[in-house]
């Protein structure tokens, strides 16, 4: 029998709320999602400016990393002609996501969720996502102290 850590509603409005704020502070309006540790949809954001085409991505991102327990990132630079994982962006109708922005949430070094953002460039965000996870991190570890 296995035991599965999964994040709940109330860590998804954290880690929401922290890659929201840093999304506004970059002027940057994003669309957010967090998905439970196997990839399924817990919560979503669609920020006011938020792209239309990137709702779908952002889930993907945060399915891919949740599955597949990796950055999106990381897939990205593994995924180029003549690597073993080319083409691995066409697996699962195209669901896998290798644009970065999508990260796992790891709690004592498990994942239990993930985070995925889309609507600037790659860079802002795995920096969004980052500060969601950074976030929901400092909220646990005051609630633990």
């Amino acid at each position: 029998m296995l035991t599965v850590t999964r994040l709940d509603q109330a860590d998804a409005r954290l880690l929401l709320a922290g890659a929201a704020a840093r999304a506004q502070a970059i002027g940057v309006p994003m669309c957010i999602a967090v998905t439970d540790e196997s990839g399924n949809l817990l919560a979503f954001e669609r920020m006011d400016g938020g792209k239309v085409t990137s709702i779908t991505v952002a889930q993907d991102k945060a399915f891919t990393a949740a599955a597949a327990r990796k950055a999106t990132h990381e897939y990205n630079q593994a995924c180029v002609p003549g690597n073993l994982v080319f083409g691995i962006h066409t697996a699962l109708s195209g669901r896998l996501s290798v644009v970065g922005g999508g990260l796992p949430v790891l709690v004592e070094g498990e994942v239990v969720g993930a985070i995925g953002l889309s609507s600037g460039t790659p860079q802002q965000d795995i920096d969004c996502a980052q500060a969601g996870i950074d976030h929901f991190l400092q909220h646990r570890q005051a609630v633990q102290s």
